[in-house]
């Protein structure tokens, strides 16, 4: 992780796209605000190149964020995308106007000057994806226009001697074709990297990193039987041995017959360190009267750190709380650190933490993506079987139960989800799929069964195609099987009469629903 790619943040919901095209490449890098960029941070990160942003504003307003000029002179390569474009061209004395309208979505660029940037692209009528108010309407002195938009918007700019690239459009985003031939183009061309990032290293350095941290201190870790948990675990187990105690919470939110699986699992794992917890009533009593989904995130993360609070004075002299956190789960509750994207929602192991805490969080994964954290399950030997299940929420069906939560829709949506994952195991549809699951909604509907009129819920099922959770799209059934899953659930779940399919990408929508 030595040659790493320093990304500064302007508050685009883009920013975390750069990093994931980024490691894609096998490239590590880390993502600042750009009100934190300053000398001493530059040389304590020492990075191989640096990506300035997107972002809402304008910099045609006063107040609008920047950064201070030396940055330009530090002969360290720099690529501004949209905002971070306008910024190079703003601070190096060049000129930018406000448009009449913003011009977002597909837009075609012709390369007009040969630069290492665009590297094996086509001349002419490339497709890549514009999302700008502001555009450049005079280049700084020393600056080459390299690209053109089709609407004759300055599409890219650079000054090659001083290592300095704008584009105006977005090279991470899908609908930019061959954008990540661009990145790469930045990364191993213009910064030179040769020292890729390699997931061997990284269980390496942090095991070592781990065995360092924690000495001979205890740690609790919080098992879910997810995937993120379970990685966890077995990385502080090969850490620090008996040291790791593994608790697992039954909060009542699981799926049907979840609670054994996992402890039968775990068991033989991590034997007397092994140890489950129903705190099922404590949970659902605290969310009985809880419709905001927000509220009940926090609500769900607040008791499980008084449980586990709880058990590590139950065990004794327990100082860390390990914790399965991605990366993903990071950005989506708060920025990294601390910068200006908006916060999309909170996750329980994250922005639903409660600020005072006896224990100290660890989370060993909160630099991966979710493909990186199965790949490293499987350098630590954990079973294909519990490394490809379906992601689950740590809120588990608190937040798959729109409004109000009780015992009767928990066990209905219990019901509903192991009709359809057993259905899409049954038919080899289930590896295909990132994530599925259903979701009780708090409406119900009319309905005719056996010719009397029935009165009863609705659900909606969900199942989404991925690599890390960042952007996912909705997996096509066929009618067949979308006729066949619907009618299982309605025969043989009391209770639901109307069986929907989510057909809606990330973005616009998350995965889950709350």
């Amino acid at each position: 992780m030595d040659q790493k790619i320093l990304i500064v943040d302007y508050g685009s919901q883009y920013t975390q796209l750069i990093a994931r095209k980024i490691r894609e490449l096998k490239v590590f890098s880390i993502v600042c605000p750009y009100n934190k960029i300053n000398l001493k941070y530059l040389k304590s990160v020492n990075p191989y190149g640096i990506i300035l942003s997107g972002g809402p504003n304008s910099l045609l307003d006063k107040k609008s964020p920047k950064i201070n000029k030396f940055i330009f002179n530090l002969n360290i390569p720099l690529l501004g995308i949209c905002y971070g474009l306008q910024l190079i061209c703003h601070l190096n004395g060049g000129k930018l106007k406000r448009s009449k309208t913003r011009e977002y979505g597909h837009a075609k660029i012709s390369i007009i000057k040969n630069s290492k940037l665009f590297t094996g692209y086509k001349k002419k009528n490339n497709q890549v994806w514009m999302s700008h108010g502001d555009s450049v309407d005079k280049i700084p002195v020393d600056f080459q226009i390299t690209s053109i938009s089709n609407n004759n918007i300055i599409s890219s700019i650079e000054n090659d001697n001083k290592k300095l690239y704008g584009l105006q459009f977005h090279p991470e985003v899908f609908h930019t074709i061959n954008g990540k031939k661009i990145i790469n183009n930045f990364l191993f061309k213009i910064c030179r990297i040769n020292n890729k990032f390699i997931i061997d290293d990284f269980l390496k350095n942090k095991i070592n990193y781990l065995k360092r941290k924690l000495s001979n201190n205890k740690v609790i870790c919080a098992l879910s039987g997810g995937v993120d948990s379970t990685v966890t675990a077995y990385l502080l187990h090969k850490a620090i041995g008996n040291n790791l105690y593994c608790i697992f919470v039954d909060h009542g939110l699981l799926r049907k017959n979840e609670s054994e699986e996992v402890s039968n699992s775990y068991k033989k794992k991590f034997k007397k360190n092994f140890y489950k917890i129903n705190a099922s009533k404590l949970f659902i009593k605290k969310l009985s009267k809880v419709s905001d989904p927000e509220k009940k995130r926090k609500i769900i993360g607040k008791t499980f750190i008084e449980v586990f609070e709880k058990e590590s004075k139950r065990l004794k002299n327990i100082n860390f709380l390990a914790q399965g956190t991605l990366y993903p789960d990071i950005i989506e509750s708060i920025p990294y650190f601390g910068g200006p994207t908006a916060k999309i929602k909170s996750h329980h192991n994250v922005g639903g933490l409660p600020k005072k805490m006896n224990l100290k969080v660890i989370e060993p994964l909160k630099e991966l993506f979710k493909d990186e954290v199965r790949i490293l399950g499987k350098k630590l030997n954990i079973s294909k079987s519990l490394l490809n299940r379906h992601p689950f929420p740590g809120p588990g069906l608190a937040i798959r139960i729109p409004g109000k939560i009780n015992y009767h829709k928990i066990k209905l949506l219990q019901d509903v989800d192991e009709v359809f994952i057993s259905y899409l195991k049954e038919k080899n549809i289930y590896y295909k799929i990132w994530q599925a699951f259903a979701i009780l909604l708090p409406v119900k509907s009319v309905g005719v069964m056996g010719d009397q009129r029935t009165y009863k819920y609705c659900v909606s099922i969900r199942a989404v195609t991925s690599v890390d959770g960042m952007t996912a799209d909705f997996y096509m059934f066929n009618k067949k099987d979308l006729s066949e899953i619907s009618s299982r659930i309605i025969n043989n779940i009391d209770g639901i009469n109307r069986v929907l399919y989510d057909f809606t990408s990330k973005p616009p929508g998350t995965i889950e629903w709350e």
